[in-house]
């Protein structure tokens, strides 16, 4: 793939002008978590720009990002950098280059929570969590402090309306097909 091929695929794949980044560092002066990152937001962009595709999906910077939308908000071009970067990470599990694949996985146990719920049931997304990385008891001393205090419920506490919750996450799947180029 030429240098403008990784370019135009995560135009498409975003919907944001990428190319219109004239490297004016809003984006990585606003960030939160930057002092975290292994290459500044801005850097991430001028790679994808440059074609260098393997560098951008192996970084942690993708998911170290908190999703916070500063970056977004700050940018004078308007290019959704957080979303940029949610692709990026959706790029790199399915090209099996994840740096994070736990942080993918947490995501995945989180959402699936919420999609169940309408809320977190944090035991059930820790135990999951946890049996998926066949580490169960590394921080049961903690976590039972945590139960013991109150800070992590015992049982899944539902919403009401379930079927409003289903349809939040239905509509976000079909604008997440469009948003990635995928067909229904």
């Amino acid at each position: 793939m030429d240098h403008l091929g990784f370019l135009h695929e995560m135009e498409k794949a975003t919907g944001e002008k990428i190319s219109a980044c004239y490297q004016c560092y809003k984006c990585t002066t606003g960030c939160p978590v930057v002092a975290d990152m292994d290459i500044y937001p801005h850097r991430i962009i001028r790679h994808i720009i440059l074609g260098n595709k393997d560098r951008v999906l192996g970084s942690r910077t993708i998911w170290t990002c908190l999703q916070c939308t500063t970056c977004s908000v700050r940018c004078p071009n308007d290019i959704d950098v957080a979303r940029i970067f949610s692709a990026l990470r959706k790029m790199s599990v399915r090209e099996g280059r994840a740096a994070e694949r736990d942080t993918w996985r947490f995501d995945e146990i989180f959402l699936e929570s919420v999609q169940r719920h309408g809320r977190l049931n944090e035991l059930g997304a820790i135990l999951r969590y946890k049996i998926d990385k066949k580490d169960l008891f590394s921080d049961t001393k903690m976590g039972m402090g945590m139960v013991k205090k109150g800070r992590i419920g015992l049982m899944p506490h539902n919403i009401r309306d379930r079927k409003g919750m289903e349809e939040i996450f239905r509509k976000a799947a079909e604008t997440g097909k469009r948003g990635s180029g995928e067909k229904e």
